[in-house]
């Protein structure tokens, strides 16, 4: 007779096998304006009105509804009129487009962008390689050149980027005391919601944000506003163009893009320009030393693999490549969030 653990298994991998349907609920309710019309709306509303509203089926409204409610994303009330959906807190605070917490965008980058890379993730196990090429017929040798194919994909991405940062910037800022540090180099720093968080935490520091040119001139536009003094921009490759000299640079999420050999490369020329008793700061999801997990970061490198040249790494393997680099004094904080801090001096 099997063990109780035993009776279990059949449940844990149908709830595996219907992983996807899970976020592709939420991602749809997202995209279709569910969360947001139930917060504007102030009341709750049945499934016939939402779908009049939205401009959708009510069978298939409704139905996406129900599930939201078995999600815990939304809650519904039976009254003599029908049921009634209002959002539930989790909904209200990250999933409405107005939230200064929202996470649409980057839900709306995984549902339409990430969702098509993983289609082909057998290819990529294969290969070894990114699936640019076979997702959206553009060449894999510049994972980022791919990303940033059109305006419109480097915007969602930035703005994905940017709420990413809204629920988890503070905590990898405040893992250190980065006060000593005035003048800080965010390198890909991006839309600049981490310079953003930056700033507010350490208000005598200036943060400047190093990326792309045409990466900059969109977060000039769009999310950066020009009254932030406190942050400046420099247009460069930081592969290719020189790297100014500053007190302490970010690099957060940039290490896990790229191989071992370009991070080394990356991390000396970061050495050389920082000023002596300078650091630097790596903001990574860090693996277990035995990557037993988590999770999250185990799945976030399979998205390293389909979609870039990197991979997620142990706090051991950044060690490594920053003593590599040069730096010493090397500290590891797991801010027990999905992304963790891991300081050098030099």
């Amino acid at each position: 007779m099997g063990s109780t653990e035993d009776l279990d298994y059949p449940q844990t991998i149908l709830q595996y096998n219907s992983g996807f349907l899970v976020s592709k609920v939420m991602f749809t309710a997202c995209e279709l304006g569910v969360f947001d019309l139930l917060l504007e709306s102030g009341e709750p509303l049945s499934s016939d009105a939402i779908a009049a509203r939205l401009g959708t089926s009510t069978t298939g409204m409704e139905r996406l509804l129900d599930a939201c409610v078995g999600l815990k994303l939304l809650a519904v009330e039976l009254t003599q009129e029908g049921a009634l959906y209002r959002n539930t807190e989790i909904s209200n605070i990250y999933l409405t487009k107005s939230s200064p917490k929202s996470q649409y965008h980057i839900m709306m980058y995984y549902s339409n962008t990430v969702y098509l890379c993983w289609h082909y993730l057998a290819d990529a196990v294969r290969e070894g390689r990114n699936q640019y090429e076979r997702a959206f017929g553009v060449s894999s040798e510049d994972p980022f050149g791919a990303m940033y194919r059109s305006e419109e994909e480097m915007l969602k991405f930035m703005a994905g980027q940017n709420s990413v940062w809204s629920i988890c910037g503070r905590d990898v800022l405040a893992a250190f005391d980065l006060s000593p540090f005035r003048q800080i180099y965010d390198l890909g720093g991006g839309g600049g919601a981490l310079a953003r968080e930056c700033v507010s935490l350490y208000p005598n520091s200036t943060v400047t944000i190093y990326d792309l040119p045409k990466v900059v001139q969109v977060a000039k536009e769009r999310f950066v506003p020009p009254e932030e003094h406190r942050i400046a921009f420099h247009e460069g490759d930081f592969f290719n163009n020189s790297i100014p000299e500053a007190e302490l640079y970010i690099l957060s999420k940039i290490l896990h893009d790229w191989d071992d050999d370009k991070c080394s490369q990356l991390l000396a020329k970061v050495y050389k320009a920082c000023r002596p008793g300078g650091g630097v700061l790596l903001v990574e999801s860090l693996l277990n030393e035995d990557r037993s997990g988590p999770l999250e970061t185990q799945l976030y490198s399979m998205n390293m693999l389909v979609q870039t040249e990197g991979k997620e790494r142990t706090a051991a393997e950044y060690s490594k490549l920053l003593e590599a680099a040069g730096f010493g004094e090397i500290q590891v904080k797991r801010t027990g969030k999905l992304y963790d801090a891991v300081l050098g001096r030099k």
